[in-house]
């Protein structure tokens, strides 16, 4: 039972909210970039490279033993005929989102290493003194200095 009022604790002190918000928003985020690269970004270098879809280069390696009717132009298709292929075209793909992910979230942390600077380097607020308290101050020092 100590460990379930532990658990308790654990996850009503905003631990678990907080972690489960930045699982959703990081999976949200990397829906986001996947379809950049896969819709965006890796068309545009297919198209330099004169490839119609970058995600299909590949190599076979193994070729399907049952030919008929395999597209081998795609790595899909040779896959599930059999075959076996490297798919560097899939791992490219796979290394500019990671890029992309790094990149952005530097960014974000480099924002908000600025944003926690401008916080420390400002200096605190000064309070107004008022009459009533120079006239408190006075009297104090002047006790402090008749008891000495």
């Amino acid at each position: 039972m100590k460990i379930l009022k532990e658990f308790k604790e654990f996850a009503v002190k905003g631990n678990m909210v907080d972690m489960t918000v930045g699982i959703v928003i990081g999976a949200a985020f990397g829906t986001v970039v996947k379809s950049l690269v896969d819709d965006i970004i890796m068309p545009l270098i297919a198209g330099a490279f004169g490839s119609p879809d970058f995600s299909n280069l590949f190599a076979v390696l193994r070729k399907p033993e049952i030919m008929d009717g395999v597209d081998m132009t795609s790595i899909a298709a040779v896959r599930e005929a059999g075959g076996v292929a490297l798919g560097y075209g899939l791992f490219i793909n796979a290394l500019i989102a990671f890029l992309l992910v790094s990149w952005a979230l530097f960014v974000v942390v480099k924002i908000i290493n600025r944003i926690k600077r401008k916080e420390e380097q400002k200096p605190e607020k000064e309070q107004k003194v008022t009459e009533d308290i120079k006239l408190l101050r006075e009297i104090r020092d002047n006790l402090k200095g008749k008891s000495e």
